[in-house]
């Protein structure tokens, strides 16, 4: 059983997964700075039409139509199927708070003037700039707070050096998953803030399996070296993670697919957070484990002074 335990030289190609991990982290901190996020409505403020078609259309018609009505600033696309469209407005500086919060009203009147009486409204939403500036600080500020949660609750828990490796793997994840994000410019909204603390939670979860094993692993060794008895303790927590990982993706996958536009996002940015968080539990927190050189003695039980003299007969 040893044997098969070991099997899986996962340290062994740590240079390489950290050489990987260092690369896809410097472009995702490079897109961010260059490009940012693609800000949903809630970040960035302004009005929201959903509208459905009687028949099939396409977005680059009504984009020249509402060009051609005067309207500016718009993006158009389709939402779930080629007759739902979705409208998107910034807050035009032009018009006043209230007039911007009745925006929505007169872009659907315009579009149906374009498309036809059958038009439907589906929904129609307005969130105002300085909502969506709160919402970006506070999204921020929950991140850090929850990382931070993080370490603290790790160090009680094991030790200081396993609180560190918890806390770069989950920056890993976070950081990872709006890289992708920027690089590809998908929207990020609520859902998708939503999505980067579960995975966080998840990613921990995973992360404090492998520890509680490594912790064990150390604890009880006497002459084994330290790359071998991570690598004992990863071999002995895959199953676990592979059934944990392939399960959550099934469920996700199937939110992705049948769950429609609105939980798109969330499902997707899961989807990621699942998939970094599992090699970041196996690479990046037990690579930074080793870099800071852990050890049997840093994970010994302390003995209380006199405890011996006390069982003394």
């Amino acid at each position: 059983m040893a044997a098969y335990m070991k099997l899986i030289p996962f340290m062994k190609y740590r240079k390489v997964a950290a050489s990987g991990s260092i690369f896809f982290l410097l472009v995702a901190i490079a897109s961010l700075a260059y490009q940012s996020l693609n800000w949903g409505l809630d970040f960035t403020g302004g009005t929201l039409v959903e509208v459905s078609y009687p028949n099939p259309v396409v977005p680059e018609q009504i984009r020249a139509d509402l060009d051609g009505a005067g309207w500016s600033g718009h993006v158009v696309q389709y939402f779930g199927s080629d007759r739902d469209i979705l409208v998107r407005m910034p807050p035009q500086k032009n018009l006043s708070d209230k007039e911007n919060a009745r925006l929505g009203d007169s872009l659907f009147e315009t579009l149906r003037e374009l498309g036809g009486a059958q038009l439907q409204l589906r929904r129609s939403e307005f969130v105002g700039p300085a909502v969506g500036e709160e919402l970006t600080n506070q999204g921020g500020l929950g991140l850090l707070a929850a990382l931070g949660m993080v370490l603290l609750y790790v160090s009680f828990r094991f030790q200081l050096k396993f609180a560190l490796g918890a806390v770069v793997a989950l920056f890993h994840d976070v950081l990872f998953t709006l890289g992708v994000f920027s690089i590809l410019r998908w929207e990020f909204d609520l859902t998708v803030l939503a999505a980067l603390l579960a995975v966080i939670g998840y990613s921990l979860n995973d992360t404090i399996v492998v520890s509680d094993r490594i912790r064990e692993n150390f604890r009880n060794a006497r002459r084994d070296k330290p790359v071998e008895l991570i690598d004992t303790s990863l071999n002995q927590t895959l199953g676990r993670t592979l059934i944990t990982s392939l399960t959550t993706l099934l469920v996700l996958t199937a939110l992705g697919v049948l769950g429609g536009e609105l939980i798109r996002g969330f499902a997707i940015a899961l989807i990621i957070g699942v998939l970094v968080g599992t090699y970041s539990s196996i690479y990046v927190a037990s690579n930074v484990l080793l870099q800071l050189n852990l050890s049997r003695e840093d994970l010994l039980i302390p003995v209380k002074e006199g405890a011996d003299q006390d069982s003394l007969p």
